[in-house]
């Protein structure tokens, strides 16, 4: 007895396409990026992102994205608040999953992200222990639970490698998916201004983070300079293992991202500095309501500290 041949699911329409532009409009008022010009381009110039998403929106499934950073709190107590998570992560946390629910009011089938937290992949080069790690990511969890944000999961090296030691699974990730130094400094060389800028970054971070170094001031910007590719390196092996884990989400970025990049960069709130993260700040609410992310030690200069469930979280501008 013949059985008739299954139908070939059917390809992106341009209503999924319009969906897919529409998604997009809802992300592009938050974009991190370095960009110079007069005009912020719309959905249509973002090819690399509409390409993710339309596979998901013609099979009428939830759309995903990863998103790499929550590692864990700086270790410079002129930037933030301890080493657990705060007011600056809750608003994050909190931006991150009511953006999946405007998704879902132009695409029912809504969206996750799943954030990607990458302090164990580089704890040991940025000076934070791997229990402070720890209980910053147990931290967040426990906030997602408590804040019932249903669309957001975080991910981190225990979900890839269980309970390995730490180094070894440092060093199982770099070996398999982590490039060369000599690969780095060849691509700044050849022009490749998103890595360059990285680097920069990079090391200006690890130069403000470091809280004690027997040297001088230019023995530290070298050192930091070499950890800054190491970082790297690091980033990049886990930017590979996130696609391999979850090779159908449109890839996030905290970093700026230029347009025509397959990374997707995207603001988590107000900062005066495009850099600037929750983890490597805190947040001062002004007076009229509006929260913005700045230096622990400018926040108390402006405001009074202000405590959540017996811990510091932020400071009110007085």
């Amino acid at each position: 007895m013949l059985t008739a041949a299954p139908r070939p699911h059917p390809g992106p329409t341009a209503g999924h396409l319009a969906t897919a532009e529409a998604i997009l409009a809802l992300l592009l008022p938050h974009r991190r990026t370095l960009d110079d010009g007069p005009h912020e381009p719309g959905p249509a110039a973002f090819g690399p992102q509409l390409r993710r998403l339309l596979p998901a929106i013609a099979a009428g499934a939830p759309v995903s994205f990863t998103l790499p950073g929550f590692p864990c709190k700086s270790p410079n107590p002129a930037k933030v608040l301890g080493h657990l998570p705060d007011e600056g992560e809750r608003l994050a946390l909190r931006f991150l999953d009511g953006l999946c629910a405007r998704i879902a009011a132009v695409h029912p089938p809504g969206a996750r992200i799943v954030l990607c937290a990458d302090g164990h992949v580089f704890g040991d080069l940025i000076g934070v222990p791997d229990a402070h790690i720890d209980a910053y990511g147990d931290a967040l969890r426990a906030l997602i639970r408590s804040e019932g944000l249903a669309h957001l999961r975080l991910f981190d090296l225990r979900d890839v490698l269980g309970d390995l030691p730490y180094d070894e699974k440092r060093t199982r990730v770099h070996a398999r998916h982590a490039p060369t130094r000599e690969a780095l400094r060849a691509r700044i060389r050849a022009g490749d201004e998103e890595t360059r800028r990285l680097y920069q970054g990079i090391t200006r971070f690890l130069f403000e983070d470091t809280a004690s170094f027997a040297g001088t001031r230019s023995a530290l910007q070298r050192d930091c300079r070499a950890r800054a590719y190491g970082v790297i390196q690091r980033s990049r092996a886990w930017g590979a293992l996130i696609a391999e884990q979850h090779p159908e989400a449109v890839r996030l970025s905290i970093h700026p991202q230029p347009r025509g990049s397959a990374k997707f960069g995207i603001r988590l709130l107000d900062a005066p500095d495009v850099w600037m993260t929750p983890w490597h700040a805190c947040v001062l609410q002004h007076q009229d309501g509006r929260r913005e992310l700045m230096r622990r030690a400018d926040a108390e200069r402006l405001g009074r500290l202000v405590l959540h469930q017996g811990r510091p979280s932020h400071f009110e501008a007085v």
